[in-house]
């Protein structure tokens, strides 16, 4: 099997908002905001400190400094490791090379952690107390719980319905290290009570969650919301992904052609996937990046580039995004981190300009390749990766059986080992239907048209 390895943490997060200012600043008609008077809009920056709010919007530098703290619990797990799959490349007899990026061997299981112990450190350092947050298929909730637990902070997660009991052992690893859980929809807040009411099956969903933690957070002193994916300080953390990567394929003296990642609201992605864009026009290389999404939750292949708030509640500001609207509620899929109903901002103003592709996967074909994966290279991923491996195999097989190989690279951001019911349920052929409801989906699809058309209207 062949690695490549870096012996040292990178010392700096990538500032991807320097390569691409334009994308930095939001275009939000003021009319979006007073359409509703009295809507609380409880924006995410007023709840971070100032380190993150600048890491979210300069773009006066390449490179943002990691502190000496970090390192040090970043070299607890970091560099994770690069391989080529040769068994799974000789399976598919594809003239591609296949590479992956490994995010797995850390407590929370996945890349997660790198803006968990972040975040955690900077509030820790504002005197922040406790941070609340959502979680969909436990991840986040875990990676947050644990870098909470290090930094002396009190920790609260609202976890999706759906994902907590496909996987209580999630809950168990966050109460272990001290955090209090919830299941979502929950009775502890006005935003759980009236999502349960549409919601009576309690699936669930990120948007509902995270509505519950920033009722949560808005409501108590020196208590803040953490998020998970989205925001471009959870981008720029994770840039450690695709930092490492660069090197490690050079010491290979390799530079992919694609890079892929599974898509939720884009935290993996774009942390394996810019650094590379930066490299390849540093070097003069093409590079495409491709997200995959699941097709229960398909936000970039059928949502709209449209204003949308980012939860349940309705009281989060407005952003241009590539969503299926708030009110969606995807299929309780086993990849519960892909079931969001939107995008990163960043990333959507990317994709609209064509600056990367989309695909997507069917749950079965996504753990199909999943269970391939782990059949020829001897590590379980995560349904959510599964998905990332299902595009990179759908990039082999379609590679031109002459000229040069094709060469791929494939973030595969966390391990399944708590994802096991997942992998039987498609052996035993018992898995759910995970076509997306079209009613519904064309009902929330339907209020973001009409919202978008009252801002135009107030606008003129």
């Amino acid at each position: 099997m062949s690695k490549a390895q870096v012996t040292s943490v990178p010392k700096h997060w990538c500032n991807f908002l320097f390569d691409f200012p334009r994308y930095a600043i939001q275009d939000v008609p003021k009319a979006a905001s007073l359409l509703d008077p009295t809507a609380r809009r409880v924006s995410v920056v007023p709840q971070q400190p100032l380190s993150l709010v600048m890491q979210s919007s300069s773009t006066r530098e390449p490179y943002h400094e990691i502190p000496e703290r970090l390192l040090e619990l970043y070299a607890q797990y970091r560099p994770t490791p690069l391989r080529r799959a040769r068994e799974l490349e000789r399976r598919l007899g594809a003239n591609a090379r296949i590479y992956y990026k490994y995010e797995g061997l850390n407590v929370s299981g996945s890349h997660k952690l790198n803006s968990a112990l972040a975040q955690a450190y900077y509030y820790a350092r504002a005197g922040i107390q406790e941070l609340v947050t959502g979680t969909g298929a436990g991840q986040w909730g875990t990676a947050l719980a644990y870098a909470c637990k290090l930094f002396g902070l009190r920790c609260t997660v609202f976890m999706v319905g759906a994902s907590l009991r496909q996987k209580p052992q999630r809950r168990a690893m966050m109460e272990l290290f001290g955090a209090t859980v919830h299941e979502s929809p929950s009775d502890a807040t006005d935003v759980g009570r009236k999502a349960a009411q549409r919601d009576p099956g309690r699936v669930g969903s990120l948007a509902i969650a995270t509505g519950e933690a920033l009722e949560v957070a808005h409501g108590g002193k020196r208590v803040r919301f953490a998020v998970g994916s989205g925001e471009n300080c959870v981008l720029l953390h994770q840039t450690l992904i695709g930092g490492e990567a660069v090197e490690q394929m050079g010491v290979l003296g390799e530079f992919p052609d694609h890079v892929v990642a599974c898509m939720g609201a884009g935290s993996n992605f774009g942390g394996v996937g810019l650094p590379f864009l930066r490299a390849a026009r540093e070097r003069k290389r093409a590079v495409r990046l491709l997200a995959v999404e699941p097709a229960a939750c398909p936000k970039l292949t059928r949502g709209l580039y449209a204003l949308d708030v980012n939860d349940f509640s309705g009281t989060t500001p407005i952003n241009r995004m590539y969503t299926l609207g708030s009110h969606y509620i995807a299929p309780p899929i086993f990849a519960g981190g892909l079931r969001y109903h939107g995008t990163s901002a960043f990333l959507s103003a990317m994709l609209a300009d064509k600056g990367f592709d989309a695909m997507a996967v069917p749950q079965r074909e996504a753990l199909e390749a999943g269970l391939l994966f782990a059949e020829c290279e001897g590590l379980l991923p995560a349904p959510e990766s599964a998905h990332a491996i299902a595009g990179a195999l759908a990039l082999a097989r379609g590679a031109s059986p002459d000229g040069p190989a094709r060469v791929i690279l494939v973030n595969i951001s966390g391990h399944g080992l708590f994802d096991l019911s997942a992998y039987e349920r498609l052996r035993g052929g018992a898995l759910e239907p995970d076509a997306p409801n079209e009613a519904l989906l064309s009902e929330s699809l339907r209020h973001v048209q009409e919202f978008n058309t009252r801002v135009a209207a107030a606008s003129r």
